[in-house]
């Protein structure tokens, strides 16, 4: 799982970003506020919605981002990677990200519990459809320590 999440993250980055290639930021920004309307409970209410990505890849309620979310374009379309900390169990992070994958109508593909961490993965059908990854660990810090990476699908 970690080589999978490791080999996402590295085609990830060197996918050519049109901003970067323009010189401008190639990172979206943040922003805070309540998911769409067909929203159905108080968490994915709560969760902040991370400019540019698809609805399933919310930013978790509550969470501290490690930094800006780094965002690129390839064959699977627009996709991104961000880290951050939240004081849920990372049991509680994965099921989430579970549901909110499921409700976005993609399917479940992987998942690994190794001690208290927790991975997650989910895709739709097709080479490049949109897809889904969330790796979360507890931290020394008695914080959750997540690693959510994402493509939106050509």
């Amino acid at each position: 799982m970690a080589i999978g999440v490791l080999a996402f993250s590295i085609g990830l980055a060197a996918c050519d970003s049109p901003a970067a290639s323009q010189g401008e930021a190639a990172i979206p920004s943040v922003e805070a506020g309540a998911e769409a309307a067909a929203a159905d409970s108080a968490a994915d209410a709560s969760a902040a919605v991370i400019h540019g990505a698809p609805t399933f890849a919310a930013l978790y309620p509550g969470a501290q981002a490690d930094g800006a979310p780094i965002a690129a374009n390839g064959p699977s379309g627009p996709g991104g990677l961000i880290t951050f900390s939240t004081d849920a169990d990372p049991e509680a992070v994965v099921a989430f990200y579970r549901q909110r994958a499921e409700k976005a109508g993609l399917a479940s593909i992987m998942a690994m519990n190794q001690g208290e961490a927790r991975a997650y993965g989910a895709a739709a059908s097709g080479d490049r459809g949109a897809s889904l990854q969330v790796v979360a660990s507890p931290g020394e810090d008695g914080l959750t320590s997540v690693q959510l990476s994402w493509s939106a699908g050509a």
